[in-house]
């Protein structure tokens, strides 16, 4: 029943976790009653199922409790029987009864143990389950592939993909995209058309030579600096992680608190702000120095003047590696080798910016390029 009823509460548990981890989202777009509507749905299941487990355990308690006073009446009318018909003395009776108590209260205590040691049992099955499951790529496998250095040439040919949890939305069919070693792409288009499924297929790879900064940027509870130099094997000194900050524009903002590169993030960085988080990630990425760089809206969270520093630090580190960038403002792409325009997991268009531009309105790209360009316009005025 426990089991069951945890999987009944799983699908409100999904809403409320998405709904609070995107709260500003949610906020922006004033959907709160209609997240709680989804919440008030998902949660009619379980309600069902806990009304259900109500009745039996109001049964069983019931049943349970009925049991006990059955049997000390049971025990004193046995026993004042024999004491009536002479067979035992009434003393004898008295010490029988609280013997059969006294013994049957500690099998009690014994068996309402079980509850504790089932419970225990479903943990230790839950990390087991996770420590033995087998991915269909071992990372930690001694006989993989394990190449001193790559030139970082990607190539994605005649890909079929769908999410497992989704399996009969197919995101790819047949698609096909060449990013040359030391060149950058970028991959636009509107949402949903797969310019983050690339990127996650992509990290699939080598990724001791990947470094990703995404739109939501993973720090964790420890201090700035650790986070800076986190995942990079070699010896790292100070002036490297100072560099790489001062390229993230990130230098002065450490230096202005009490304890410099020593303070502490707070889980998953909630100590910072998003741009501060974003710009973490960033330096974290340019210290790594990697032979592929992934930006999934590295940016996003940035204000303007920041956001000039940052790309134009990022366009340095982008120099002679191969960078592969998802953008919605497309004015952050420009300079890119080649932009790859996506639309329901198909490439539509591929070119520079001033060969797609010259396609005219008719292009994908132009069109998207005029679109932002108008409601820049509108909310300036």
């Amino acid at each position: 029943m426990s089991s069951k009823a945890i999987k009944e509460q799983n699908e409100s548990t999904k809403v409320a976790t998405e709904a609070v981890s995107n709260l500003r989202t949610v906020t922006a777009f004033s959907s709160q009653k209609r997240i709680l509507n989804m919440l008030k749905k998902a949660q009619e299941g379980p309600r069902k199922e806990s009304i259900r487990q109500s009745w039996f355990a109001g049964i069983a308690l019931g049943c349970s409790a009925s049991i006990s006073r059955c049997n000390w009446c049971l025990n004193y009318w046995y026993g004042g029987k024999l004491v009536s018909e002479g067979y035992v003395k009434p003393g004898a009776v008295f010490q029988t009864i609280i013997i059969i108590v006294t013994t049957g209260r500690v099998i009690a205590d014994a068996g309402s143990m079980t509850t504790i040691l089932a419970k225990g049992w479903d943990a230790i099955r839950a990390v087991f389950a996770i420590l033995d499951k087998d991915s269909n790529i071992e990372p930690e496998n001694p006989e993989g592939y394990q190449p001193e250095k790559v030139a970082g040439h990607v190539e994605l040919c005649d890909v079929y993909f769908a999410y497992p949890t989704r399996p009969n939305v197919m995101i790819f069919q047949g698609f096909s995209i060449d990013v040359e070693a030391g060149k950058s792409m970028a991959l636009v288009g509107k949402s949903g058309s797969g310019k983050s499924t690339i990127i996650g297929l992509i990290e699939r790879s080598l990724r001791k030579f990947i470094a990703l900064v995404n739109q939501e940027p993973t720090l964790f509870s420890g201090t700035i600096r650790e986070n800076i130099t986190y995942g990079v094997s070699r010896d790292i000194g100070e002036v490297e992680i100072i560099e790489a900050a001062r390229a993230a524009n990130i230098h002065d903002f450490i230096m202005r608190q009490k304890e410099a590169y020593q303070t502490h993030c707070g889980d998953r960085g909630v100590q910072l702000s998003g741009g501060q988080k974003q710009r973490i990630a960033i330096a974290r990425a340019i210290l790594r120095n990697p032979a592929v760089l992934l930006l999934d809206e590295a940016t996003s969270a940035l204000d303007s003047h920041s956001e000039k520093v940052v790309q134009n630090a990022l366009e340095h580190t982008m120099i002679g590696k191969t960078s592969i960038v998802v953008a919605h403002r497309l004015c952050t792409i420009q300079n890119c080798d080649e932009i790859a325009v996506l639309d329901k997991g198909h490439v539509v268009e591929i070119g520079t910016h001033s060969s797609l531009m010259a396609k005219g309105p008719m292009g994908a790209y132009h069109s998207l390029l005029s679109l932002q360009t108008t409601k820049s316009e509108h909310m300036q005025h």
